[in-house]
């Protein structure tokens, strides 16, 4: 059976996306809906399928057996809204969006429908993500330091606070879901932020956090966007005896043995689109993020974005 995939946003992750879905056998993707015209048509035509200006058009005008949703974060709502009454089964890219109570309004609703979902938090499908996690058994981690410096990306929604919420919020979550996965879950915190004139938008270009973990692990999260492109994007981990920095490339590590790196050996991206179709065809469960998991990771996001504005304390 062919299943038959929409995709919402042809911005440059549904474009990773249907270069995925597409190279799968017995995928399709049948329409693609994108408010800028000549996007969706250049994103439709790589996918063999049609462009639609609005995902309201896409939804009446295909029979979907899923739906990609790739906007930018201040539009989520009503397009998942949309497809919870519809009960397709639906894979939402991070984050949730641009506040805390749209997504904790959507995942009441997709816990009530018993919905199929999964949340583009790539990184839990590297390899080097389990290597990481085999090194770390009987040895908890006790200091994490991720870091994401970078240059701003040119989207123009992208600088601006309302609609992407941020850098934590849009590119560092993926840092605190990682964290999450090797470190269990964050108690309390305190973070700063700031901006400078030679920032972009109303975004703070400069951001760091403290964070406790529940389970005894101390954490620092630091994020810039004023870097001339990105030159360390990645999370450092140290327990007893060993320590690893992962990136979304590689795993490097230290420990009795000497110092090694090991590449990844394949597409986060590509493995977490194939886990999605083969639960949507009832033939795997390797969802990895699905919409609640994916929840606990952009509450802590939210967290630290909002000491960061104001008052310090992280509040969870």
């Amino acid at each position: 059976m062919t299943i038959r995939i929409g995709v919402v946003g042809a911005g440059f992750i549904a474009g990773r996306h249907v270069e995925s879905l597409t190279g799968l056998d017995g995928v399709a993707v049948p329409g693609v809906a994108d408010p800028q015209a000549d996007r969706a048509q250049r994103l439709a035509e790589r996918a063999g399928g049609r462009a639609y200006g609005a995902w309201e058009d896409l939804l009446d005008g295909e029979e979907l057996d899923a739906l990609y949703v790739c906007v930018p974060p201040g539009q989520h709502g009503a397009v998942e809204d949309a497809a919870i009454d519809a009960g397709l089964p639906l894979f939402v890219e991070k984050p949730l969006g641009t506040d805390l109570a749209t997504a904790e309004r959507l995942a009441e609703r997709i816990a009530a429908a018993g919905l199929l979902t999964a949340v583009g938090y790539h990184w839990r499908y590297l390899d080097t993500l389990e290597q990481a996690r085999g090194l770390l058994a009987g040895r908890p981690p006790r200091l994490l330091l991720g870091t994401w410096l970078d240059a701003a990306p040119t989207a123009p929604w992208w600088a601006r606070q309302d609609q992407s919420g941020g850098q934590t919020v849009e590119q560092a979550t993926h840092l605190l879901d990682v964290a999450r996965v090797l470190a269990g879950e964050v108690e309390s915190g305190w973070a700063a932020g700031g901006r400078s004139p030679d920032g972009p938008g109303d975004v703070h270009d400069a951001c760091t956090a403290s964070l406790r973990f529940a389970g005894g692990a101390l954490a620092s999260f630091s994020t810039t966007c004023l870097a001339p492109r990105g030159y360390r994007i990645g999370l450092q981990v140290v327990a007893p005896g060993l320590g690893l920095e992962l990136t979304e490339h590689e795993l490097r590590i230290a420990d009795a043995d000497g110092e090694r790196t090991v590449e990844r050996a394949a597409d986060p991206i590509e493995a977490e689109d194939a886990a999605f179709v083969a639960a949507v065809r009832g033939e795997g469960d390797d969802v990895r993020t699905p919409y609640a998991e994916a929840l606990r990771t952009h509450r802590l996001a939210v967290a630290v974005a909002q000491a960061a504005a104001g008052g310090g304390t992280v509040r969870l």
